[in-house]
C-alpha cells in the first residue's frame, strides 16, 4: 500500500512539474493563442512549415542572459531565405572595407558595365530600409559567395550557403569587377573573383509543390531549390545576436566592426522607409516589418524601434527582428518563417502573403510583445 501511494505521489508530483512548465513556457502560450490569424496556422502548422526561435532577454546589473524557446526548428527542414540573407552580406561588406585602408564605406563606386553609382553606406540603408535588390547584389560582387560562406562559417554561424544573387537569375560564379573612387580625380578596379560552383544541398523538403512555371511553361512537378541560398532560422538569430549582443561572443565569434560602424548599422535596421526618403504611402512603415505591424499601414511608434531583415519569395514569409520599447521596458528577439502557397505551384504569382502569412507574423510579433509587457524583470 505504501509504495502504491509513494507511486501515486510521484505520478502527481512529475504530472504537476510537467503542467507548471508547460504553463511558464511563452512560446505554448502565443502558439495557444485564440487569435483568429495564429489559430488558422497552427491548426495545419505542417501545411505552412513553420519554424520559430525566440528570445528572452534578462539584463541584471552588468549581466545580460538570453533563454531561446523554439517551435518546429530544424535546420534540416528547408526553405527558401529570400531577402533575409542581405543582412549577413551587408554586414561582412562593413568588415571587408576595415580591410582596406584606401576605402570605407563612404566610398562611391559602381560595377563595371553599370550607370549606377552608389557609396556603400547608401547601398546599406537600401538594403535594411526597402531590401533592395540591385544594392545587394553589389555588395555581393564586393565580395564573393566564397568568402562570405567561409568567413561566417569562421564566426560559428552555420549551417548558411549563400550562392546566387538575387531579383536576377545569373548562375555565374565570377563577380563583376568594380571601380572604385579612391578620391575626387582617382578610380581604382577591383579584381574578378572567381567562386566555387555550388552543390545541390541534401536537405528534406528541399523539393516543395506540385509544380512550377518557368518561361511560362508549367512543368507538372515538385520545384527544387537543391541550389538555392540556404540560411536557416538558426543562423539568421546567431547573426542577429552578434549584431545586438557582441559581448557574449568571443572575439574571433564576432563581427569585426568598430563602434562609429555598428552604430551606423543599428540606425540603418531599424530606420522606417520614410525616414531613409522614400514614398510612405508606397514604403509605409510596416512594409518590411512583419512582426507586429506588418498588416497595417499605421505609423510605429517612436518609442519602438525594431532591428530586422524580412525577406519574402517564392511564397515563403521570413522575419528575425529585436524588438525593443523604451517606454515600457520591453525587449526580445524573434525569427519565424511560414509558407502560404496553398496550389503548390510556384513562379504563378498565386502566394496568401495577405491573406495568411503577414497576419500570422503580425499577430504573432503583437502576441510576443504583449507577453513581454506582462512579464516581470529584475529592476
Amino acid at each position: 500500500m505504501k509504495i502504491l501511494k509513494l507511486t501515486i505521489l510521484l505520478l502527481l508530483l512529475l504530472l504537476a512539474c510537467k503542467t507548471k512548465s508547460k504553463e511558464n513556457n511563452p512560446m505554448a502560450l502565443v502558439l495557444a493563442s485564440p487569435n483568429t490569424s495564429i489559430r488558422k496556422v497552427i491548426d495545419s502548422v505542417d501545411q505552412y512549415e513553420v519554424q520559430i526561435l525566440y528570445t528572452q532577454i534578462d539584463r541584471s546589473d552588468d549581466s545580460i542572459v538570453l533563454t531561446d524557446y523554439e517551435f518546429q526548428l530544424d535546420d534540416m527542414n528547408y526553405f527558401y531565405p529570400a531577402s533575409t540573407v542581405k543582412l549577413p552580406i551587408a554586414v561582412l561588406a562593413l568588415e571587408k572595407l576595415n580591410l582596406i585602408d584606401s576605402i570605407n564605406r563612404h566610398t562611391r563606386y559602381y560595377i563595371e558595365g553599370d550607370s549606377v553609382e552608389n557609396t556603400f553606406a547608401e547601398d546599406i540603408s537600401k538594403i535594411l530600409s526597402v531590401s533592395d535588390n540591385h544594392a545587394n547584389n553589389r555588395l555581393l560582387e564586393f565580395q564573393g559567395q566564397d568568402d562570405i560562406n567561409s568567413r561566417l562559417e569562421n564566426k560559428g554561424i552555420h549551417p548558411v550557403r549563400i550562392s546566387h544573387r538575387l531579383g536576377i537569375h545569373s548562375d555565374d560564379v565570377t563577380t563583376k569587377p568594380l571601380i572604385l573612387y579612391i578620391n575626387d580625380s582617382t578610380t581604382g578596379t577591383s579584381t574578378p573573383i572567381i567562386n566555387s560552383e555550388p552543390l545541390p544541398l541534401n536537405l528534406k523538403r528541399i523539393k516543395k509543390g506540385v509544380g512550377f512555371y518557368e518561361n511560362d511553361s508549367l512543368h507538372s512537378e515538385p520545384f527544387d531549390f537543391s541550389f538555392k541560398n540556404y540560411y536557416p532560422v538558426s543562423s539568421q538569430h546567431g547573426v542577429l545576436k552578434r549584431i545586438i549582443f557582441p559581448e557574449l561572443f568571443k572575439t574571433n565569434e564576432r563581427f569585426n566592426l568598430n563602434e562609429d560602424q555598428r552604430e551606423f548599422l543599428l540606425t540603418a535596421m531599424h530606420t522606417l522607409p520614410k525616414d531613409a526618403g522614400y514614398d510612405p504611402q508606397e514604403y509605409y512603415d510596416g512594409y518590411c516589418k512583419f512582426f507586429i505591424y506588418g498588416d497595417s499601414k499605421e505609423n510605429i511608434p517612436e518609442h519602438i524601434k525594431i532591428y530586422n531583415k524580412v525577406g519574402f519569395a517564392y511564397g515563403t514569409l521570413t522575419d528575425c527582428a529585436y524588438i525593443t520599447d523604451e517606454k515600457n521596458n520591453v525587449e526580445f528577439m524573434l525569427t519565424a518563417t511560414i509558407l502560404v502557397n496553398s496550389d503548390g505551384i510556384f513562379n504563378d504569382d498565386k502566394y496568401e502573403y495577405d491573406e495568411i502569412g503577414i497576419p500570422f507574423l503580425a499577430a504573432l510579433g503583437r502576441e510576443f510583445y504583449n507577453y513581454e509587457l506582462k512579464r516581470k524583470k529584475a529592476p
